[in-house]
Protein backbone atom coordinates (compact mmCIF):
# COMPACT_ATOMS: atom_id res chain seq x y z
CA UNK A 1 0.00 0.00 0.00
CA UNK A 2 1.03 3.79 -0.30
CA UNK A 3 2.42 4.96 2.32
CA UNK A 4 1.09 8.42 1.67
CA UNK A 5 -2.76 6.65 1.82
CA UNK A 6 -2.12 5.28 4.87
CA UNK A 7 -0.40 8.17 6.84
CA UNK A 8 -1.81 8.49 10.59
CA UNK A 9 -2.47 12.31 10.01
CA UNK A 10 -4.76 11.36 7.45
CA UNK A 11 -7.12 9.48 9.60
CA UNK A 12 -6.67 10.37 13.04
CA UNK A 13 -7.85 13.51 13.31
CA UNK A 14 -11.38 11.73 12.53
CA UNK A 15 -11.17 9.19 16.06
CA UNK A 16 -11.71 11.75 18.35
CA UNK A 17 -15.84 11.84 17.17
CA UNK A 18 -15.75 8.23 17.42
CA UNK A 19 -14.88 7.76 21.14
CA UNK A 20 -17.04 10.34 22.03
CA UNK A 21 -20.05 9.11 19.55
CA UNK A 22 -19.47 5.26 21.14
CA UNK A 23 -19.52 6.88 24.91
CA UNK A 24 -22.54 8.27 23.77
CA UNK A 25 -24.06 5.20 22.70
CA UNK A 26 -22.92 2.73 25.19
CA UNK A 27 -24.30 5.68 27.65
CA UNK A 28 -28.12 5.23 26.07
CA UNK A 29 -27.80 8.68 24.33
CA UNK A 30 -27.76 7.36 20.93
CA UNK A 31 -29.88 4.26 19.46
CA UNK A 32 -28.50 2.10 17.56
CA UNK A 33 -29.54 2.58 14.17
CA UNK A 34 -28.27 6.42 14.19
CA UNK A 35 -25.00 4.50 15.99
CA UNK A 36 -24.59 2.25 13.13
CA UNK A 37 -25.31 4.76 10.56
CA UNK A 38 -22.25 6.93 12.31
CA UNK A 39 -20.00 4.21 13.29
CA UNK A 40 -19.46 2.05 9.63
CA UNK A 41 -17.38 4.53 8.70
CA UNK A 42 -14.42 3.90 11.04
CA UNK A 43 -15.19 0.09 10.05
CA UNK A 44 -16.87 -0.71 13.41
CA UNK A 45 -20.57 -1.62 14.33
CA UNK A 46 -22.23 -2.59 17.50
CA UNK A 47 -23.05 -6.04 17.84
CA UNK A 48 -26.17 -7.73 18.90
CA UNK A 49 -27.66 -6.57 22.38
CA UNK A 50 -25.42 -3.10 22.11
CA UNK A 51 -22.83 -4.62 24.61
CA UNK A 52 -19.37 -4.62 22.80
CA UNK A 53 -18.28 -3.76 19.39
CA UNK A 54 -16.44 -5.21 16.71
CA UNK A 55 -13.52 -3.78 14.58
CA UNK A 56 -13.16 -5.13 10.75
CA UNK A 57 -9.35 -4.75 10.06
CA UNK A 58 -8.78 -4.10 6.19
CA UNK A 59 -6.20 -6.64 4.28
CA UNK A 60 -6.01 -5.00 1.34
CA UNK A 61 -6.26 -8.14 -1.82
CA UNK A 62 -6.38 -10.94 1.33
CA UNK A 63 -3.12 -10.43 2.17
CA UNK A 64 -1.97 -10.30 5.72
CA UNK A 65 1.90 -9.66 5.68
CA UNK A 66 3.95 -10.67 8.54
CA UNK A 67 3.67 -7.43 9.60
CA UNK A 68 -0.07 -6.97 9.70
CA UNK A 69 0.13 -10.72 11.69
CA UNK A 70 2.23 -9.06 14.40
CA UNK A 71 0.03 -6.61 14.84
CA UNK A 72 -3.30 -8.70 14.94
CA UNK A 73 -1.33 -10.84 17.54
CA UNK A 74 -0.19 -8.18 19.58
CA UNK A 75 -3.72 -6.68 19.92
CA UNK A 76 -5.56 -10.36 20.13
CA UNK A 77 -3.09 -10.26 23.57
CA UNK A 78 -2.66 -6.80 24.77
CA UNK A 79 -6.78 -6.90 24.31
CA UNK A 80 -7.47 -10.78 25.67
CA UNK A 81 -9.31 -10.84 22.15
CA UNK A 82 -11.69 -14.58 21.83
CA UNK A 83 -13.38 -14.15 18.84
CA UNK A 84 -11.56 -13.69 15.65
CA UNK A 85 -13.46 -14.01 12.32
CA UNK A 86 -11.87 -14.15 8.57
CA UNK A 87 -14.77 -12.84 6.55
CA UNK A 88 -15.85 -13.71 3.26
CA UNK A 89 -14.35 -9.98 1.79
CA UNK A 90 -10.82 -11.34 2.92
CA UNK A 91 -10.74 -8.80 6.21
CA UNK A 92 -10.05 -9.54 10.04
CA UNK A 93 -12.86 -9.04 12.31
CA UNK A 94 -12.23 -8.74 15.83
CA UNK A 95 -15.28 -8.95 17.63
CA UNK A 96 -16.60 -8.62 21.59
CA UNK A 97 -14.63 -4.96 21.67
CA UNK A 98 -15.16 -2.70 24.53
CA UNK A 99 -15.33 0.98 23.46
CA UNK A 100 -11.96 1.92 24.75
CA UNK A 101 -11.02 -1.09 23.16
CA UNK A 102 -12.35 -0.37 19.71
CA UNK A 103 -11.17 3.12 19.93
CA UNK A 104 -7.62 2.38 21.08
CA UNK A 105 -7.06 -0.60 18.47
CA UNK A 106 -8.36 1.71 15.47
CA UNK A 107 -5.60 3.97 16.73
CA UNK A 108 -2.95 1.23 17.10
CA UNK A 109 -3.68 -0.34 13.46
CA UNK A 110 -3.17 3.22 11.45
CA UNK A 111 0.37 3.41 13.25
CA UNK A 112 0.76 -0.36 11.89
CA UNK A 113 -0.34 0.80 8.63
CA UNK A 114 -3.58 -0.83 8.49
CA UNK A 115 -6.53 1.32 7.56
CA UNK A 116 -10.00 0.38 9.51
CA UNK A 117 -12.21 3.47 8.24
CA UNK A 118 -14.52 2.71 5.64
CA UNK A 119 -14.74 -0.81 6.36
CA UNK A 120 -18.00 -0.68 7.02
CA UNK A 121 -21.03 1.92 5.74
CA UNK A 122 -21.23 3.67 2.40
CA UNK A 123 -17.58 3.46 1.31
CA UNK A 124 -15.44 1.02 -1.05
CA UNK A 125 -14.83 -2.24 0.97
CA UNK A 126 -11.72 -3.78 1.29
CA UNK A 127 -10.64 -4.38 -2.66
CA UNK A 128 -10.40 -8.64 -3.10
CA UNK A 129 -8.14 -10.72 -4.63
CA UNK A 130 -7.85 -14.61 -5.72
CA UNK A 131 -5.60 -15.39 -2.23
CA UNK A 132 -3.45 -17.90 -4.45
CA UNK A 133 -2.15 -14.94 -6.91
CA UNK A 134 1.46 -15.14 -7.65
CA UNK A 135 1.81 -18.93 -6.47
CA UNK A 136 -1.29 -20.71 -8.37
CA UNK A 137 0.24 -23.63 -10.78
CA UNK A 138 -2.97 -22.94 -13.53
CA UNK A 139 -3.35 -18.57 -12.75
CA UNK A 140 -3.41 -16.59 -16.20
CA UNK A 141 -1.07 -14.09 -14.81
CA UNK A 142 -0.06 -12.44 -10.51
CA UNK A 143 -3.30 -10.21 -10.03
CA UNK A 144 -2.05 -9.16 -6.92
CA UNK A 145 0.03 -6.28 -7.94
CA UNK A 146 -3.10 -4.40 -9.53
CA UNK A 147 -5.40 -5.32 -6.62
CA UNK A 148 -3.21 -3.38 -4.15
CA UNK A 149 -3.07 -0.48 -6.38
CA UNK A 150 -6.56 -0.06 -7.20
CA UNK A 151 -7.76 -0.60 -3.01
CA UNK A 152 -4.63 2.60 -3.14
CA UNK A 153 -7.09 4.10 -5.32
CA UNK A 154 -10.13 4.00 -3.25
CA UNK A 155 -9.12 4.42 -0.66
CA UNK A 156 -8.86 8.69 -1.98
CA UNK A 157 -13.26 8.13 -2.34
CA UNK A 158 -13.14 7.40 1.29
CA UNK A 159 -12.54 11.22 2.13
CA UNK A 160 -13.36 12.79 -0.59
CA UNK A 161 -15.95 10.94 -2.80
CA UNK A 162 -18.06 8.27 -1.92
CA UNK A 163 -21.13 6.24 -3.27
CA UNK A 164 -24.17 6.41 -1.69
CA UNK A 165 -24.15 2.47 -0.68
CA UNK A 166 -20.93 -0.08 -0.22
CA UNK A 167 -18.70 -0.64 -3.45
CA UNK A 168 -17.34 -3.82 -3.84
CA UNK A 169 -14.13 -4.46 -5.77
CA UNK A 170 -13.01 -7.77 -6.96
CA UNK A 171 -9.96 -9.57 -9.04
CA UNK A 172 -9.50 -12.93 -10.37
CA UNK A 173 -6.54 -14.51 -11.61
CA UNK A 174 -8.35 -18.03 -13.02
CA UNK A 175 -11.85 -19.42 -14.25
CA UNK A 176 -12.16 -20.27 -10.56
CA UNK A 177 -13.75 -16.97 -9.60
CA UNK A 178 -13.21 -17.15 -6.05
CA UNK A 179 -13.58 -13.45 -5.75
CA UNK A 180 -16.70 -13.30 -7.62
CA UNK A 181 -15.21 -10.78 -10.05
CA UNK A 182 -17.52 -11.29 -12.65
CA UNK A 183 -20.47 -10.21 -10.45
CA UNK A 184 -19.06 -7.33 -8.60
CA UNK A 185 -19.80 -3.75 -8.28
CA UNK A 186 -16.63 -3.80 -10.20
CA UNK A 187 -14.83 -6.81 -10.98
CA UNK A 188 -11.44 -7.62 -13.23
CA UNK A 189 -11.12 -11.10 -14.01
CA UNK A 190 -8.28 -12.02 -15.78
CA UNK A 191 -7.29 -13.06 -19.06
CA UNK A 192 -5.05 -15.57 -20.59
CA UNK A 193 -3.56 -12.58 -22.82
CA UNK A 194 -2.04 -11.03 -19.68
CA UNK A 195 -5.37 -8.42 -19.49
CA UNK A 196 -8.49 -7.85 -17.92
CA UNK A 197 -12.27 -8.15 -19.00
CA UNK A 198 -14.20 -6.02 -16.58
CA UNK A 199 -17.70 -6.37 -15.42
CA UNK A 200 -19.60 -3.91 -13.43
CA UNK A 201 -22.92 -3.48 -11.49
CA UNK A 202 -23.15 -6.92 -10.07
CA UNK A 203 -24.21 -8.19 -6.70
CA UNK A 204 -25.94 -10.69 -4.59
CA UNK A 205 -28.55 -10.01 -1.64
CA UNK A 206 -31.74 -8.82 -2.40
CA UNK A 207 -32.24 -8.16 -6.34
CA UNK A 208 -29.20 -10.26 -7.33
CA UNK A 209 -27.45 -9.60 -10.81
CA UNK A 210 -23.83 -11.39 -12.98
CA UNK A 211 -22.24 -8.43 -13.75
CA UNK A 212 -22.54 -6.91 -17.34
CA UNK A 213 -19.33 -6.87 -19.22
CA UNK A 214 -18.32 -3.57 -19.96
CA UNK A 215 -15.02 -3.84 -21.37
CA UNK A 216 -12.74 -6.56 -23.17
CA UNK A 217 -8.48 -6.86 -22.91
CA UNK A 218 -8.31 -3.82 -20.66
CA UNK A 219 -4.05 -3.92 -20.01
CA UNK A 220 -3.73 -3.53 -15.96
CA UNK A 221 -2.35 -0.11 -16.25
CA UNK A 222 -5.81 1.14 -17.08
CA UNK A 223 -7.58 0.13 -13.94
CA UNK A 224 -7.83 3.01 -12.25
CA UNK A 225 -9.91 4.98 -15.39
CA UNK A 226 -12.50 2.17 -14.66
CA UNK A 227 -12.76 2.84 -11.56
CA UNK A 228 -13.28 6.63 -12.17
CA UNK A 229 -16.07 5.53 -14.74
CA UNK A 230 -17.96 3.55 -12.25
CA UNK A 231 -18.54 6.04 -9.81
CA UNK A 232 -18.90 8.56 -12.09
CA UNK A 233 -22.08 6.19 -13.50
CA UNK A 234 -23.66 5.94 -10.02
CA UNK A 235 -23.35 9.37 -9.44
CA UNK A 236 -25.55 10.15 -12.66
CA UNK A 237 -27.64 7.09 -12.30
CA UNK A 238 -27.82 5.23 -8.99
CA UNK A 239 -30.76 5.52 -6.47
CA UNK A 240 -30.40 8.15 -4.06
CA UNK A 241 -33.62 7.95 -2.79
CA UNK A 242 -34.19 4.29 -1.89
CA UNK A 243 -31.63 3.14 0.51
CA UNK A 244 -32.72 -0.38 -0.51
CA UNK A 245 -31.95 -0.07 -4.03
CA UNK A 246 -28.75 2.21 -3.81
CA UNK A 247 -26.48 -0.84 -5.03
CA UNK A 248 -24.79 -0.45 -8.53
CA UNK A 249 -26.93 -3.53 -9.57
CA UNK A 250 -30.04 -1.77 -9.34
CA UNK A 251 -29.09 0.11 -12.38
CA UNK A 252 -29.52 -2.44 -14.56
CA UNK A 253 -33.39 -2.48 -14.24
CA UNK A 254 -33.36 1.23 -13.97
CA UNK A 255 -31.51 2.02 -16.97
CA UNK A 256 -33.83 -0.78 -18.91
CA UNK A 257 -30.99 -3.54 -19.00
CA UNK A 258 -27.73 -4.71 -19.06
CA UNK A 259 -27.00 -2.88 -22.87
CA UNK A 260 -28.31 0.58 -21.46
CA UNK A 261 -26.07 -0.09 -18.33
CA UNK A 262 -23.22 -0.57 -20.51
CA UNK A 263 -23.53 2.98 -22.65
CA UNK A 264 -24.08 4.38 -20.03
CA UNK A 265 -21.04 2.95 -18.06
CA UNK A 266 -19.34 3.82 -21.85
CA UNK A 267 -20.46 7.57 -21.32
CA UNK A 268 -18.92 8.03 -18.26
CA UNK A 269 -15.49 6.02 -19.11
CA UNK A 270 -15.03 8.85 -22.12
CA UNK A 271 -15.48 11.27 -19.79
CA UNK A 272 -12.55 9.98 -17.84
CA UNK A 273 -10.47 9.55 -20.72
CA UNK A 274 -11.32 12.83 -22.24
CA UNK A 275 -10.04 14.56 -18.76
CA UNK A 276 -6.70 14.12 -20.07
CA UNK A 277 -6.13 13.28 -16.25
CA UNK A 278 -3.14 10.83 -16.11
CA UNK A 279 -4.00 7.39 -14.05
CA UNK A 280 -2.04 5.20 -15.36
CA UNK A 281 -0.28 3.16 -12.86
CA UNK A 282 2.77 0.75 -12.70
CA UNK A 283 2.80 -0.78 -9.18
CA UNK A 284 5.54 -1.68 -7.80
CA UNK A 285 7.02 -5.41 -8.14
CA UNK A 286 6.56 -7.80 -5.52
CA UNK A 287 9.25 -9.57 -4.37
CA UNK A 288 10.17 -12.65 -5.95
CA UNK A 289 9.31 -15.92 -4.67
CA UNK A 290 11.97 -17.93 -2.35
CA UNK A 291 13.89 -20.99 -3.74
CA UNK A 292 13.04 -24.32 -2.22
CA UNK A 293 15.44 -26.48 -0.16
CA UNK A 294 14.80 -29.86 -1.13
CA UNK A 295 12.39 -30.47 1.31
CA UNK A 296 9.28 -31.76 0.46
CA UNK A 297 5.43 -32.62 1.83
CA UNK A 298 2.73 -34.66 0.46
CA UNK A 299 -0.32 -33.60 2.61
CA UNK A 300 -3.83 -33.08 1.46
CA UNK A 301 -3.75 -29.13 3.26
CA UNK A 302 0.28 -28.72 1.45
CA UNK A 303 -0.48 -27.19 -2.20
CA UNK A 304 2.40 -27.00 -4.40
CA UNK A 305 3.16 -23.56 -5.48
CA UNK A 306 4.48 -22.60 -9.55
CA UNK A 307 7.54 -22.32 -7.56
CA UNK A 308 9.49 -25.22 -7.50
CA UNK A 309 10.22 -27.04 -4.00
CA UNK A 310 7.57 -24.23 -2.67
CA UNK A 311 4.19 -25.22 -0.54
CA UNK A 312 1.08 -23.32 0.66
CA UNK A 313 -0.86 -24.72 3.78
CA UNK A 314 -4.46 -24.55 3.68
CA UNK A 315 -6.04 -23.55 6.80
CA UNK A 316 -9.60 -23.19 7.57
CA UNK A 317 -11.08 -22.67 10.54
CA UNK A 318 -14.47 -23.87 10.88
CA UNK A 319 -17.10 -21.20 9.87
CA UNK A 320 -14.05 -18.79 9.58
CA UNK A 321 -14.01 -18.06 13.65
CA UNK A 322 -9.91 -18.51 13.75
CA UNK A 323 -8.46 -19.45 16.92
CA UNK A 324 -6.87 -16.42 18.66
CA UNK A 325 -4.09 -18.86 19.99
CA UNK A 326 -3.37 -20.10 16.63
CA UNK A 327 -3.20 -16.91 15.24
CA UNK A 328 -0.76 -15.67 17.88
CA UNK A 329 1.16 -19.03 17.52
CA UNK A 330 1.24 -18.65 13.51
CA UNK A 331 2.88 -15.40 14.22
CA UNK A 332 5.67 -16.67 16.46
CA UNK A 333 6.26 -19.48 13.77
CA UNK A 334 6.21 -17.41 10.66
CA UNK A 335 8.31 -14.54 11.61
CA UNK A 336 11.45 -16.06 11.09
CA UNK A 337 10.48 -17.74 7.77
CA UNK A 338 11.53 -15.56 4.80
CA UNK A 339 9.03 -14.56 2.24
CA UNK A 340 6.20 -16.55 4.75
CA UNK A 341 2.73 -14.69 3.95
CA UNK A 342 -0.63 -15.37 5.37
CA UNK A 343 -3.80 -14.60 2.62
CA UNK A 344 -7.59 -14.86 3.21
CA UNK A 345 -10.26 -16.62 0.83
CA UNK A 346 -13.62 -15.42 -0.01
CA UNK A 347 -14.90 -18.83 1.22
CA UNK A 348 -12.61 -17.84 5.06
CA UNK A 349 -9.95 -20.38 4.25
CA UNK A 350 -6.46 -18.82 5.09
CA UNK A 351 -3.15 -19.50 3.07
CA UNK A 352 -0.05 -19.30 4.30
CA UNK A 353 2.04 -19.05 1.53
CA UNK A 354 5.51 -19.50 0.29
CA UNK A 355 7.26 -22.78 2.64
CA UNK A 356 10.01 -25.37 2.15
CA UNK A 357 8.68 -28.89 2.65
CA UNK A 358 9.91 -28.82 6.05
CA UNK A 359 8.60 -25.04 7.38
CA UNK A 360 5.12 -26.47 5.94
CA UNK A 361 5.21 -29.26 8.08
CA UNK A 362 5.97 -26.99 11.21
CA UNK A 363 2.83 -24.86 9.85
CA UNK A 364 0.71 -27.70 9.44
CA UNK A 365 1.21 -28.94 13.04
CA UNK A 366 -0.08 -25.50 14.00
CA UNK A 367 -3.14 -25.66 12.30
CA UNK A 368 -4.58 -28.85 13.45
CA UNK A 369 -7.86 -27.36 14.02
CA UNK A 370 -8.57 -26.79 10.40
CA UNK A 371 -11.38 -27.75 8.50
CA UNK A 372 -11.04 -32.28 7.48
CA UNK A 373 -13.60 -32.52 4.81
CA UNK A 374 -14.42 -30.29 1.93
CA UNK A 375 -17.70 -30.26 4.34
CA UNK A 376 -16.32 -28.70 7.10
CA UNK A 377 -14.47 -25.61 4.55
CA UNK A 378 -18.31 -24.71 4.38
CA UNK A 379 -18.65 -21.11 4.32
CA UNK A 380 -20.91 -19.04 7.12
CA UNK A 381 -21.33 -15.50 7.75
CA UNK A 382 -20.98 -14.47 11.35
CA UNK A 383 -24.76 -14.45 12.58
CA UNK A 384 -27.44 -13.47 14.17
CA UNK A 385 -25.79 -14.00 17.46
CA UNK A 386 -23.29 -11.06 17.12
CA UNK A 387 -24.80 -9.02 13.62
CA UNK A 388 -27.75 -6.94 14.64
CA UNK A 389 -28.96 -7.13 11.05
CA UNK A 390 -28.86 -10.88 11.43
CA UNK A 391 -32.34 -13.24 11.80
CA UNK A 392 -30.58 -16.46 12.35
CA UNK A 393 -27.28 -17.67 14.25
CA UNK A 394 -25.57 -19.05 10.98
CA UNK A 395 -22.68 -20.00 12.75
CA UNK A 396 -24.42 -22.20 15.56
CA UNK A 397 -26.57 -23.75 12.68
CA UNK A 398 -22.99 -24.56 11.08
CA UNK A 399 -21.73 -26.09 13.95
CA UNK A 400 -24.70 -28.31 14.67
CA UNK A 401 -24.18 -29.46 11.31
CA UNK A 402 -20.44 -30.37 11.33
CA UNK A 403 -21.31 -32.12 14.83
CA UNK A 404 -24.21 -34.21 13.05
CA UNK A 405 -22.14 -35.10 9.55
CA UNK A 406 -19.05 -36.06 11.97
CA UNK A 407 -21.22 -38.38 14.21
CA UNK A 408 -23.07 -40.06 11.20
CA UNK A 409 -19.36 -40.56 9.84
CA UNK A 410 -20.41 -39.24 6.21
CA UNK A 411 -17.70 -39.67 3.70
CA UNK A 412 -15.48 -36.73 2.52
CA UNK A 413 -16.52 -35.42 -0.53
CA UNK A 414 -20.05 -36.89 -0.40
CA UNK A 415 -21.34 -33.17 0.98
CA UNK A 416 -20.25 -30.30 -1.03
CA UNK A 417 -19.04 -27.13 1.12
CA UNK A 418 -22.64 -25.26 1.81
CA UNK A 419 -22.78 -21.32 2.30
CA UNK A 420 -25.29 -20.10 5.16
CA UNK A 421 -26.18 -16.31 5.40
CA UNK A 422 -28.30 -15.39 8.27
CA UNK A 423 -30.29 -12.77 6.54
CA UNK A 424 -30.84 -11.57 2.64
CA UNK A 425 -28.04 -9.73 2.59
CA UNK A 426 -25.91 -12.83 1.11
CA UNK A 427 -22.57 -12.57 3.23
CA UNK A 428 -22.38 -15.99 3.28
CA UNK A 429 -22.79 -15.80 -0.26
CA UNK A 430 -25.61 -18.59 -0.30
CA UNK A 431 -26.73 -17.35 -3.58
CA UNK A 432 -24.10 -18.67 -5.79
CA UNK A 433 -22.83 -22.12 -3.42
CA UNK A 434 -23.77 -25.84 -4.87
CA UNK A 435 -25.92 -25.80 -1.42
CA UNK A 436 -27.11 -22.15 -0.03
CA UNK A 437 -29.21 -21.72 3.28
CA UNK A 438 -30.71 -18.03 3.67
CA UNK A 439 -31.96 -17.05 7.41
CA UNK A 440 -35.38 -16.50 8.17
CA UNK A 441 -38.69 -18.11 9.88
CA UNK A 442 -41.65 -20.23 9.45
CA UNK A 443 -45.03 -20.20 11.32
CA UNK A 444 -45.56 -23.67 12.35
CA UNK A 445 -48.67 -24.44 14.67
CA UNK A 446 -49.83 -20.70 14.67
CA UNK A 447 -45.74 -20.41 16.26
CA UNK A 448 -43.14 -18.92 14.15
CA UNK A 449 -39.92 -20.82 14.39
CA UNK A 450 -36.46 -20.37 13.27
CA UNK A 451 -35.55 -21.72 9.29
CA UNK A 452 -33.81 -21.62 6.57
CA UNK A 453 -34.97 -21.05 2.68
CA UNK A 454 -32.87 -23.75 0.60
CA UNK A 455 -30.98 -22.89 -2.23
CA UNK A 456 -29.14 -25.28 -4.73
CA UNK A 457 -27.36 -25.62 -7.92
CA UNK A 458 -25.74 -22.08 -7.59
CA UNK A 459 -22.55 -21.48 -9.62
CA UNK A 460 -19.56 -19.12 -9.04
CA UNK A 461 -17.21 -20.27 -11.78
CA UNK A 462 -16.30 -17.62 -14.30
CA UNK A 463 -18.48 -18.67 -17.73
CA UNK A 464 -20.82 -21.47 -15.30
CA UNK A 465 -21.91 -18.44 -12.87
CA UNK A 466 -25.74 -19.72 -11.94
CA UNK A 467 -27.99 -18.60 -8.69
CA UNK A 468 -29.16 -20.59 -6.83
CA UNK A 469 -32.63 -22.45 -7.03
CA UNK A 470 -34.99 -21.69 -4.35
CA UNK A 471 -36.22 -25.38 -3.31
CA UNK A 472 -38.40 -24.08 0.18
CA UNK A 473 -38.04 -23.65 3.26
CA UNK A 474 -36.87 -26.31 6.43
CA UNK A 475 -36.55 -25.62 10.00
CA UNK A 476 -32.99 -24.71 11.48
CA UNK A 477 -33.52 -27.83 13.90
CA UNK A 478 -34.32 -29.80 10.91
CA UNK A 479 -30.99 -29.27 8.75
CA UNK A 480 -28.30 -31.28 10.49
CA UNK A 481 -30.84 -34.55 9.91
CA UNK A 482 -31.39 -33.42 6.12
CA UNK A 483 -27.60 -33.27 4.92
CA UNK A 484 -26.89 -36.38 7.01
CA UNK A 485 -29.62 -38.10 4.77
CA UNK A 486 -27.92 -36.51 1.73
CA UNK A 487 -24.53 -37.37 2.49
CA UNK A 488 -25.82 -41.11 3.41
CA UNK A 489 -27.71 -41.40 -0.07
CA UNK A 490 -24.73 -39.48 -2.34
CA UNK A 491 -22.23 -42.36 -0.11
CA UNK A 492 -24.16 -44.97 -1.05
CA UNK A 493 -24.45 -43.77 -4.49
CA UNK A 494 -20.13 -44.52 -5.09
CA UNK A 495 -20.63 -40.84 -6.40
CA UNK A 496 -18.67 -37.76 -4.39
CA UNK A 497 -21.56 -35.09 -4.83
CA UNK A 498 -20.44 -32.82 -7.45
CA UNK A 499 -20.77 -36.22 -10.26
CA UNK A 500 -23.86 -37.18 -7.74
CA UNK A 501 -25.86 -33.86 -8.54
CA UNK A 502 -24.49 -33.73 -12.51
CA UNK A 503 -26.42 -36.77 -13.04
CA UNK A 504 -29.62 -35.13 -12.05
CA UNK A 505 -29.35 -31.92 -10.53
CA UNK A 506 -33.47 -31.97 -9.10
CA UNK A 507 -32.49 -35.37 -7.38
CA UNK A 508 -31.52 -33.01 -3.89
CA UNK A 509 -35.09 -32.28 -4.28
CA UNK A 510 -36.41 -35.19 -3.48
CA UNK A 511 -33.76 -36.26 -0.30
CA UNK A 512 -34.99 -32.72 0.93
CA UNK A 513 -38.99 -32.97 0.63
CA UNK A 514 -39.62 -34.80 3.46
CA UNK A 515 -37.66 -31.76 5.44
CA UNK A 516 -39.63 -28.69 4.02
CA UNK A 517 -42.31 -26.94 5.83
Amino acid sequence: MNPSVIAPEIWKPDLEEFRKKTKEFYAGEMDKGAYKSFSGYYGSYAQKGGKANMLRLRMPGGVVTKERLAFTAGVIKKYRIQRVHFTTCQTIQLHDLGPDAASAIMEEALEAGIVTLGGGGDYPRNVMCSPLSGVEMDEYFDVLPWALAAGDYLLTFIKAEKMPRKLKVGFSNSKRNLTHATYRDLGFAARPDGTFDVYSAGGLGSNPKFGVKVAEAVPPEKILYYIKAMWLTFRAYGNYQSRAKARTRFMQDSLGGPENYKKAFDEKLREVLDSKKNLDIAPKRLPDAKMGDQSSIDHPRALPQKQPGLYTVVWHPIGGMADPDTMCALNDALASVSHAQLRLAPDESAYIVNLTGSEAQKILELTKDSAGTLFETSVSCIGAGTCQQGLRDSQALLSSCVEAVRKAKIPDGALPQIHISGCPSSCGTHQTGSIGFRGGAKKVDGVMEPAFSLFVNGNERQGCEAMGREVGVILQSAIPDLLVKLGKVVAESGMDYERWNENNPEAIDTVAKEFLV
